[in-house]
């Protein structure tokens, strides 16, 4: 890869990390008017019409029809919706701490899978940063206040198989940038998100008859404001800078800088809502920059087989 594709790859991976790591604020404003469901239902309904507006993939796209929206389901499948899906529910019986030590292993898996399904080969060196920024993570949520544990081990379950969906999609993702481009698969993940949680929550509330409450939070500006946020940069942005940087980085590689969102999210709730810093906590933060400057330099990256 030339220096400068290099360099575009890795700042649409740490700016990825950045919107994520302030998202959690974002969810955290949004849950005071609407529940999940509700909020992922406009969430994606936001990111799908700014997709529609922004990131059309052209007409040449969408001449391919059906085969090109289903080409693209097993991608969309596990981002968004297994990985919202699964963590969704699987924070109804896990904390967030909890959930979060879980999130932070997929890096591992994702450098396991890539190595089985794509022949990426890692040194010595990147697999002990990588170790080492998931570690960090676990420190760090292990150690901010008010961490509880009690999760249930259906919430482990759920959570981990949140953790898997994102690993399993950096690595399809991977693999289906070789021959679509970033805008497409942004486009066709939006749309299923749009339609898959949309179908959910207006079913839900249609059939408890409390279709009112699904339309209620659009009367608090907070909530707009923050669906915005979620919908247009943390969902649709986000989605094309993964893919983007996907498209010139290894898989096991860009998993990596996820974890740099832990310490955004950190930061942000120290800033912001006034979060104490434990010592645990910011061991944790800098463990995690380690390991996510170390494995972006770590050796020379070795071809995929």
């Amino acid at each position: 890869m030339q220096p400068a594709a290099s360099r575009k790859a890795y700042a649409a991976a740490l700016l990825t990390a950045l919107i994520i790591g302030f998202s959690f604020l974002f969810v955290k404003i949004a849950l005071q008017t609407a529940d999940p469901l509700d909020i992922l239902a406009y969430r994606f309904a936001l990111s799908f019409a700014a997709a529609s507006l922004f990131a059309f993939p052209g007409r040449d796209v969408l001449k391919k029809g059906l085969p090109a929206i289903v080409g693209t389901l097993p991608l969309a499948a596990l981002y968004p919706v297994l990985f919202f899906t699964f963590q969704t529910f699987g924070l109804l019986y896990a904390s967030s701490a909890e959930a979060g030590m879980i999130q932070g292993a997929v890096p591992v898996f994702t450098l396991v899978l890539a190595a089985l399904t794509l022949g990426e080969r890692t040194g010595a060196a990147q697999k002990f940063f990588t170790l080492l920024a998931v570690l960090g993570v676990a420190c760090l949520f292990a150690g901010r206040t008010g961490t509880v544990f009690s999760a249930s081990l259906l919430g482990i379950l759920l959570i981990l198989g949140s953790a898997l969906s994102q690993a399993g999609y950096n690595v399809l993702a991977r693999r289906m940038t070789r021959t679509r481009s970033p805008k497409e698969l942004t486009y066709f993940m939006n749309l299923l998100g749009f339609v898959f949680f949309g179908l959910l929550a207006f079913g839900r509330h249609l059939l408890n008859g409390s279709l009112p409450e699904l339309i209620a939070p659009l009367a608090s500006p907070s909530f707009i404001f923050a669906v915005v946020y979620l919908g247009v940069l943390s969902s649709l942005v986000t989605s094309y800078l993964s893919n983007y940087a996907l498209s010139r980085l290894e898989a096991s590689r860009m998993s990596v800088f996820g974890s740099l969102s832990a310490v955004v999210a950190l930061a942000a709730g120290a800033l912001l809502l006034g979060e104490e810093l434990r010592p645990a906590a910011l061991i944790g933060a800098a463990a995690i920059l380690a390991g996510v400057i170390g494995a972006a330099l770590s050796g020379k990256r070795k071809r995929e087989a």
